[in-house]
């Protein structure tokens, strides 16, 4: 009875000391700052990944604006189409006989030099909307480019040959910096109607001299051809020139740089026009690299 009660009350004191030494203490102010750096850390991985999806959905959008824009470009390209290739073909079926009146009634009237005149002026007028039915044909034609390797020196060459004459009348010097053997792959007939519409563009722009520039030089991805003038230069307008029937001309069908377009397309590439720093207007056409492998 005399020593018993102090031994049960160290025990237990002793034992509790003992387990401290082993076991440090965490108080509820270390449980709070652990809890509070945790969340803190979760806030700003939310942060980042809040951040991270909405600059994917924002890059999703824009991606699908585009891809939405140019379906209904083509879908309203497709409908231009149809409507122009029908009115086209009904115009030419009709011009056919016209053109053989008109040819027999100029035998006759070659001697006549009071109405021969009139007659040029009405020929001409034939041969303006001939024009405008071999745009619309053009324009509506859909055929898959049939790709073949060409030396584009000699295409370039081939085009300035074709209007020597007209270059020559209106002193228009010509520039071609392509290198002898650099070669294409695509739809050589093709490429040829888009680069000779570029081409009689930029004639028309020089009417009193100027120079007319043509470069061709492979990139990293495919192949450019550029054909620039030294004209005015393309209006603030210039993203609609592409779109069919937009003209600044007093004459024409508007469907020349639309032609480009649809050639360039066709071939997976793309073309665009600016303005040179030292004035006048270059158009670019793009060829992709694997057209270039496609025949290789």
């Amino acid at each position: 009875m005399k020593h018993h009660d102090t031994a049960v009350i160290m025990l237990p004191e002793t034992t509790a000391a003992t387990a401290n030494n082993r076991e440090p203490h965490v108080g509820p102010a270390s449980d709070l700052e652990t809890i509070l750096s945790a969340w803190h850390e979760a806030t700003e991985r939310l942060q980042r990944t809040h951040e991270a999806l909405g600059s994917e959905v924002r890059r999703l959008t824009n991606e699908l604006e585009i891809k939405n824009r140019e379906l209904a470009h083509k879908t309203r390209l497709a409908d231009l189409g149809q409507m122009a290739s029908h009115v086209a073909h009904e115009v030419r079926n009709g011009l056919a006989p016209a053109t053989l009146y008109l040819s027999l009634l100029r035998r006759r009237l070659q001697n006549d030099s009071q109405n021969l005149p009139i007659f040029d002026k009405l020929d001409s007028a034939f041969t303006a909307l001939e024009t405008t039915v071999t745009d619309l044909l053009n324009f509506t034609s859909d055929r898959e480019p049939v790709c073949r390797s060409f030396s584009v020196l000699e295409l370039l060459n081939e085009l300035t040959d074709a209007l020597a004459p007209q270059l020559s009348a209106q002193s228009i010097q010509v520039e071609i910096d392509c290198a002898s053997d650099l070669s294409a792959v695509a739809d050589r007939e093709m490429l040829r109607r888009g680069l000779m519409n570029l081409v009689l563009n930029a004639v028309d722009v020089m009417p009193e001299g100027g120079t007319l520039t043509m470069i061709a030089c492979p990139t990293t991805n495919g192949i450019e051809i550029e054909v620039a003038d030294s004209g005015p230069g393309v209006r603030d307008d210039c993203k609609k020139i592409f779109d069919p029937f937009f003209t600044t001309k007093s004459e024409g069908t508007g469907l020349g740089l639309a032609i480009v377009q649809r050639i360039a397309d066709a071939h997976g590439g793309h073309v665009w026009a600016a303005n040179c720093p030292e004035g006048g207007a270059a158009f670019t056409i793009h060829l992709p690299q694997q057209q270039l492998r496609a025949a290789a």
